[in-house]
């Protein structure tokens, strides 16, 4: 546990089994309402971390509200057994659909692994990799649970703190970072990270998360701010830095793709199998197949932006996706 600045905290949530190791849960004290940013996953050994954290610091969760970033596992997982009847979940409205018990898991898994084949992913690989997949066990709330919606402009005050909400998609559709511009503080969520590149996928066909998180890079480079606080692994101070760091990555990441496809027509899972990912295997083969997973749903999100900027073609005739150069690139030839 860390105290950032008076009243606010960094609890270290574990994230058992992840390469993530562990999630950064913020905590802000008040008088009258405490806030808890992000919670970790529904797992034994996060819940047990985040009671424990919160008694040492006498948080009382019946004063206590929640702000989510995303929607996604890691983040939200602990809400259903943290809240109380006096608590408040922020959330985006385009995330929250993961607070309600209606919402059938499975028919976004199905949908999920439907389009990693499309994508060339192996059939008789797919099941394994999804069920490895550290949301994949997590159904939802038992009962449905009421959230605050907010949106770009709105504010979040607990104690001395008044957050602003700025909308910034990409790495979800509904991401969100709340910025405090009196201690010129931004609590980040998965936009910005130190040492690891926020995955940036895609599971439709109807969205270029890449574009929109490259926006919200730019976006955020308008703010003043001195520290930004991530979900994952330390605080960053020099942020702008690290945001050019992050487009120089996707930037490499295109032309990585761009000098596959110069060898020839791929599916997505054959693009992935020729970039460079950060990882201690020799051999694509020998990723683990969630790590192919999640390294196939980041190419799919690269072509996808490379298709909208016209530079290549989807091919479907053959019941597929097959992608191809569309024209001259920068010396290159289709």
């Amino acid at each position: 546990m860390e105290e950032i600045l008076p009243n606010l905290y960094r609890i270290e949530i574990p994230l058992p089994k992840t390469p993530l190791k562990f999630l950064n849960s913020y905590v802000i004290k008040g008088d009258e309402r405490n806030l808890v940013v992000d919670t970790g996953l529904n797992l034994e050994e996060s819940l047990v971390s985040m009671r424990s954290s919160l008694n040492d610091l006498d948080v009382d969760l019946m004063e206590t509200d929640f702000f989510i970033t995303h929607g996604h596992a890691d983040h939200f997982g602990l809400v259903p057994d943290l809240i109380t009847d006096n608590s408040v979940v922020y959330c985006s409205t385009q995330d929250a659909y993961v607070f309600d018990p209606v919402h059938d898991n499975s028919v976004l898994w199905n949908s999920l692994k439907s389009f990693s084949i499309l994508n060339g992913y192996p059939e008789g690989e797919i099941q394994g990799a999804m069920e490895r997949h550290p949301g994949y066990s997590y159904t939802g709330p038992s009962n449905r649970i009421d959230v605050s919606y907010i949106k770009e402009g709105d504010t979040v005050s607990a104690g001395d703190y008044t957050f602003k909400c700025i909308e910034t998609p990409g790495h979800s559709k509904g991401h969100l970072c709340l910025y405090e511009p009196n201690q010129k503080i931004l609590i980040a969520g998965d936009l910005i990270l130190a040492d690891i590149t926020p995955n940036i996928s895609l599971w439709s066909d109807d969205e270029n998360p890449l574009q929109d998180y490259l926006n919200s890079l730019d976006k955020i480079m308008g703010y003043d701010i001195e520290l930004v606080l991530p979900g994952h692994r330390v605080v960053i101070k020099e942020w702008r830095k690290r945001i050019v760091e992050l487009k120089q990555h996707h930037n490499k990441r295109v032309g990585e793709i761009l000098t596959s496809l110069e060898t020839g027509n791929k599916n997505a899972y054959q693009v992935a199998s020729q970039m460079s990912w950060d990882m201690s295997y020799k051999t694509w083969d020998l990723f683990p197949p969630t790590q192919r997973l999640f390294a196939t749903w980041e190419a799919i999100a690269h072509l996808k932006y490379l298709e909208e900027e016209q530079l290549i073609a989807k091919d479907t005739s053959g019941g597929k996706y097959v992608f191809k150069l569309s024209r001259t690139i920068a010396g290159r030839k289709n």
